[in-house]
């Protein structure tokens, strides 16, 4: 058994369909959604564990990908060093399950992990480096 962590992003057209559902029926692998955000008519993501067969996982990423789904190898944990953090906000306009944001009243930067969804986007938007993935 093999456990691998991935962050899926449906295009609008495929939020609708059933894609997860053929992991599990096609591909016998335990889905395990641990962060999703689907609105009808925009872009969907979700952060999923697959755990199953090694070659079966393998499979079952070819099947998303066919179904235009992105597929990226999802991150473990995400840090931030909150002293060298100078609050300018340019991770906030990235981050799109707004997991980070700033306080409209301290101007501070707020860092809800319970949102995050470990893309990354908000690592290569820090302009002083102080936020890492860990995969």
């Amino acid at each position: 058994m093999a456990r691998k962590r991935v962050d899926l992003t449906f295009p609008p057209e495929q939020v609708n369909k059933p894609i997860t559902y053929h992991l599990v029926k096609d591909y016998d692998l335990v889905t395990n959604i641990l962060r999703a955000r689907v609105d009808e008519g925009e872009e969907g993501r979700l952060l999923v564990e697959l755990t199953g067969d090694p070659d079966k996982i393998a499979a079952g990423i070819e099947f998303l990908q066919s179904q235009n789904v992105t597929v990226e190898e999802a991150a473990r944990d995400i840090s931030l060093d909150e002293e060298s953090c100078i609050d300018c906000g340019s991770c906030t306009s990235v981050c799109k399950p707004a997991a980070l944001r700033l306080d409209p009243e301290t101007k501070l930067l707020v860092f809800d992990k319970d949102a995050c969804i470990f893309c990354g986007a908000c690592v290569k938007a820090c302009p002083v480096q102080i936020i890492e993935l860990a995969f």
